[in-house]
């Protein structure tokens, strides 16, 4: 079993930053890909930013040059720093990752956190 802890959360106001954590723990082999997606109230689940195992990173169009995506593998974890923040950044912010488990080496199974709210005042 594999669990995604999030934490970094809160309230800010605009143009203020915030930095998400989020650990994996449980039987873990490896870890491909993680990310950060978001959901805002009446909105479809978006991808925010995303990293390799080997640090190469993707992130969309409307957080470039304000987010930054980060991990340190040796401790299972990625970050999310965010600057510049704005009212519309306001979600649940997911962090998932592409795990291979001890159990099922030949399988990989994505894992998602519990999600922890972001909330940007104007």
């Amino acid at each position: 079993q594999v669990q995604l802890v999030e934490s970094g959360g809160g309230l800010v106001q605009a143009g203020g930053s915030l930095r998400l954590s989020c650990a994996a723990s449980g039987s873990i082999l490896s870890i491909n890909d993680m990310g950060w997606y978001r959901q805002a109230p009446g909105k479809q689940r978006e991808l925010v930013a995303s990293i390799t195992s080997g640090g190469s990173t993707n992130y969309a169009d409307s957080v470039k040059g304000r987010f930054t995506i980060s991990r340190d593998n040796a401790k299972n974890t990625v970050y999310l720093q965010m600057n510049s923040l704005k009212p519309e950044d306001t979600a649940v912010y997911y962090c998932t990752a592409d795990v291979r488990t001890v159990a099922f080496p030949q399988f990989n199974y994505d894992y998602w956190g519990q999600g922890t709210q972001v909330t940007v005042s104007s």
